[in-house]
Order: C-alpha cells, then sequence, then structure tokens
C-alpha cells in the first residue's frame, strides 16, 4: 500500500512539474514573440554612437518592437551576439519576433554612422569615407572644400554619393557659421572667410578653448603688426600634397620639424609669407570658430610655444619666448 501511494505521489509531482515546465516555456515564448504579428509595416530603428544595450533595449521595449525588455536583455545575453550590435539604421517590424529583431540588429544595418574629426583635412576625411562607406578618395576630393566640411556625427545611407556627402557637411557648416558669429569676425577686420581660414590654424595649434582664445589674439596681434604668423601647423598642411589619397610615413601632421621644413616654398609657409595662408589648413570645429570670434584682444603676449606635455607657455617677447622653449622642453 505504501509503495502504491509513493508511486502515485511521484506521478503526480511528475506531473506538477511538467506543467509548470510547459507553462514556463509557454510563457517565456510569448514573451520573446512578436508583439503584433500581423503588423508588417517596418519602421526605422536608429542606434546612436555609444548607446548603452539597456538604452537599446529599453526603446525597443517602448516603440513596440518587443514586449519585454527584461526577456529580450537574457535572451540577449545568451545569444552572444550583444557586441554585434552597432550603431546606425535599421528597419524593424512589430511582427518580428526577438530572434529576427535580434538578427536585424545584427546584420541589417541600412544607414552608418561615421565620425570625422576637428582638424582634419579633406584627405583624411576622404579616407575615412573610403574605410567606412567605400567612397572613391579622389570623388571626395573633388567636392569638398577645406575647411568647410563640418566636422562631426554622421548617419549616412551606404548608397549616398560623395556630393551628398560634401553638401551635407558643408550644409552643417552653414548652420553652425551662423551670421552672429560672422559678424563678430568682421568687426575684428576679418572676412567670414579669413575667419575659418584663422580658426583652421587654431584648431590644429591650441588644445583648448581658453587656449585657443589666447592664440587668437596673439595671431590677430602679429597680422595687425605685419609680423609672420609662424604657425607650425601651416607647415605641416604645406608638407603635404593636396589629393594625397593615403597618409605619409609621418603621419598626416609631421610632429618634428627640421630647419629645411621650415624653408619649404609653399604660399602655406607662415614662416616666409606675412598674413593668413590662401585657404584653411583643416577643418575646424565649432570652438575654433568661436575662438575666432571671442579671441582675446588684451593680451600682452606675442608669442606662444606648446611643450612636450602639451601646456602652452607665453612671451612678450622673443627672448621670454627663447627662454620658455629652453626651460620647458
Amino acid at each position: 500500500m505504501k509503495n502504491r501511494n509513493f508511486k502515485r505521489n511521484w506521478l503526480i509531482l511528475i506531473v506538477v512539474l511538467g506543467v509548470i515546465f510547459f507553462g514556463v516555456r509557454s510563457y517565456w515564448g510569448s514573451l520573446l514573440s512578436a508583439p503584433q504579428p500581423n503588423e508588417d509595416q517596418e519602421k526605422v530603428f536608429v542606434i546612436a554612437p555609444g548607446e548603452a544595450t539597456s538604452s537599446i533595449i529599453g526603446r525597443l521595449e517602448k516603440e513596440g518592437l518587443i514586449k519585454s525588455s527584461w526577456a529580450f536583455n537574457f535572451f540577449l545575453k545568451n545569444s552572444g551576439q550583444s557586441e554585434k550590435i552597432q550603431a546606425g539604421d535599421f528597419k524593424l517590424s512589430p511582427s518580428m519576433d526577438a530572434e529576427e529583431i535580434l538578427q536585424g540588429l545584427t546584420t541589417g544595418r541600412v544607414d552608418k554612422w561615421v565620425t570625422l574629426l576637428e582638424g582634419w583635412r579633406v584627405e583624411e576625411m576622404a579616407k575615412k569615407l573610403n574605410d567606412e562607406l567605400g567612397i572613391k578618395n579622389e570623388e571626395f576630393l573633388k567636392v569638398a572644400k577645406e575647411g568647410y566640411m563640418f566636422p562631426d556625427t554622421y548617419l549616412f545611407n551606404p548608397d549616398v554619393t560623395a556630393s551628398d556627402i560634401a553638401l551635407t557637411m558643408r550644409n552643417n557648416f552653414n548652420r553652425k557659421y551662423d551670421d552672429e558669429l560672422q559678424n563678430k569676425i568682421k568687426k575684428l577686420g576679418l572676412s567670414p572667410e579669413e575667419g575659418v581660414i584663422l580658426a583652421s590654424i587654431l584648431e590644429r595649434e591650441g588644445r583648448s578653448d581658453e587656449v585657443r582664445r589666447t592664440i587668437a589674439g596673439i595671431l590677430l596681434k602679429r597680422l595687425k603688426i605685419d609680423m609672420g604668423l609662424n604657425a607650425d601647423a601651416t607647415i605641416q598642411y604645406a608638407l603635404i600634397k593636396k589629393s594625397t589619397l593615403a597618409p605619409p610615413a609621418d603621419g598626416w601632421w609631421k610632429r618634428h620639424l627640421t630647419r629645411e621644413d621650415l624653408k619649404i616654398n609653399s604660399p602655406y609657409n607662415t614662416y616666409l609669407h606675412r598674413g593668413l595662408p590662401p585657404t584653411p589648413i583643416a577643418n575646424p570645429s565649432l570652438s575654433s570658430l568661436q575662438a575666432v570670434a571671442n579671441a582675446d584682444l588684451s593680451t600682452p603676449y606675442l608669442y606662444y610655444y606648446h611643450d612636450s606635455q602639451g601646456r602652452s607657455h607665453y612671451g612678450k617677447t622673443l627672448d621670454e619666448h627663447n627662454t620658455n622653449v629652453a626651460s620647458y622642453p
């Protein structure tokens, strides 16, 4: 009798566990199923560069593309594919289940984020666009205008053309370099175009907003007294032939200039030629454009020097400048 009761209890336990198992399995499956199986209309889901996984999953639930954020998060972690989700533009639908959503996020990218850095010359931008989007360097260089390709992070369609990219970047520049900034620069005695040229030099010569404002004041002071700008960045720019497709061995911006470098025969050599170079030498950030507009015109200095640690030192006279160079290697 006891043996029969024992077997019956075990049978009941097995049945109960089976019901629980299949119930949990069914519930889990429902959490990962499509939110709206009959809704086939796709929507564009954009993932920004550096966006946290938790943020992505939260927005997927909020936009009705998944049923449960915690269930999808668990599913994602166990899939081993969380690292494959990248920034970009994705076409997703509420009729897709969790597995299809994950596949869409890891393989179905439509547009792509591309970051073009402040202070890059157009040749550097061309190489980046070639690496990321397959845009031919020569095609971009034909339509890009140095100084006016605003450095930023852009979302581009894989089918975008070099002309489309250049237009997008130029329009972005025009929005940033507004009338207020240009009017401030005009009051300094510079044309808007000259303001861009000076900003491009500041972008390469200064490492912070404060330093750029100070250097802007110094360079404007030099222009006023018809003194050479003597900006190393203009030499670095002159050393590389325009429309170069690959970076030289010394990089796009040669770090250690020689005496021979300073003698290069180029209109961009601000050691040999007075005034501003004929065009910008790089594509400046908004902060560099603002540094020109808000230049520290009260600066008592005429010289500046950056040591190997990146610290800036200023001198009122050439003797002070030479002392700084000798004292702070």
